[in-house]
């Protein structure tokens, strides 16, 4: 039904969730016979084009986000809210210029607000429909929802059952009229690749410096443990593969290389961004999770999964991988529950494009 479109995939670059997320997406595009161009920059870039060296892709920078090294991003992201508002702006400039040449029948744009055009069927992937922010959250949620109904689809990645995955990012009283529920989308199965077994695998990325402190933070405790251990970098723009002590560090595994080791650990150790979370949501697996210092949504996911029990939360200044080793909290996740499909709203999508 999309056979020989020619489909944008743009992921945000704070981090590598984004572009991760959009590998199910792109992976289902192929298998209708769609032709999806990549467009994303440096880490988000270097990830898809590690999964999908075949395709097309063009550069479209973003906005470079630093965190503070503090317990409290609130400064630092009003400092760059305004680059972040111009961001927007900047890159539908650039789209409508690389546009014409691209030759493009849709755009599917993963939170990049500007990466849409009236005269393309245009979709947002975003879990963030009520998304928590440091200051003026009312205001900017409805900002949110401006953005959102500009599009010609929404779709949500998340259960359309409250709490779901995200809790009250995707649930609120009022879903904008243009958007789905798809469920929760992974690049990881169950069924996927041969488990490596090891005691400890931590997975990192995000923005700096809080990326570089949970990574010293976790090699200093991991040198210390017995056992075979693995920390994932998040970084594959870079080509890092050493062992200090008891603990293998790489800067980067493709997605089949870290199902592997995922499922085949005692313990995972990662952030608690949300693509993480749908990536342990999909292997049935729990996880020693550590949110981002003053990152609110990290942050409420930690809280929201504490009451929960998928997930157990450990603050970055009291991180206890034994104590984590030790936990009954490590075991199998619930899976989750059966939503809308990626299928339905790629037919939706088929629709738009005519």
């Amino acid at each position: 039904m999309l056979a020989g479109k020619r489909i944008l995939v743009a992921p945000l670059d704070w981090g590598l969730g984004h572009a991760a997320r959009c590998v199910p997406i792109i992976t289902a595009l192929l298998e209708q016979g769609a032709v999806p161009v990549l467009g994303a920059d440096r880490g988000p870039l270097a990830l898809l084009r590690k999964e999908f060296p075949q395709l097309d892709h063009v550069r479209i920078p973003g906005v470079d986000v630093r965190y503070s090294a503090s317990s409290s991003q609130l400064w630092s992201m009003a400092r760059q809210l305004p680059a972040m508002v111009r961001s927007v702006q900047a890159e539908r400039a650039l789209f409508d210029r690389l546009r014409p040449a691209l030759r493009l029948d849709a755009v599917i744009s993963d939170q990049r607000f500007g990466i849409r055009s009236p005269e393309l069927p245009s979709v947002l992937i975003t879990h963030q429909v009520f998304p928590f922010t440091p200051f003026a959250q009312r205001a900017l949620r409805k900002l949110n929802l401006r953005h959102v109904a500009r599009f010609d689809q929404c779709w949500v990645m998340d259960e359309a059952v409250a709490p779901g995955l995200a809790g009250e990012l995707s649930h609120g009283a009022a879903l904008p009229s243009n958007a789905r529920y798809i469920g929760t989308v992974s690049r990881m199965s169950p069924r996927g690749a041969v488990p490596v077994k090891r005691d400890v695998v931590a997975v990192i990325s995000g923005p700096e410096p809080q990326r570089t402190l949970l990574q010293e933070r976790l090699i200093e405790q991991l040198r210390e443990l017995p056992g075979d251990h693995l920390l994932v970098l998040g970084q594959p723009d870079r080509h890092r593969d050493e062992r200090i002590g008891s603990v293998h560090v790489v800067s980067h595994l493709n997605g089949q290389e870290l199902t592997g080791a995922m499922r085949g650990a005692k313990l995972i150790v990662s952030r608690s961004g949300y693509t993480t979370l749908m990536d342990l949501a999909a292997l049935g697996r729990s996880a020693l999770i550590i949110p981002t210092p003053g990152q609110q949504e990290q942050e409420y996911l930690g809280e929201l999964h504490r009451r929960t029990g998928r997930f157990l939360v450990q603050e970055q200044g009291r991180i206890d991988i034994r104590a984590a080793l030790r936990s009954s909290a490590t075991g199998a996740a619930r899976p989750p529950a059966a939503g809308a499909s990626l299928e339905r709203a790629l037919q939706g999508l088929a629709a738009l494009i005519g």
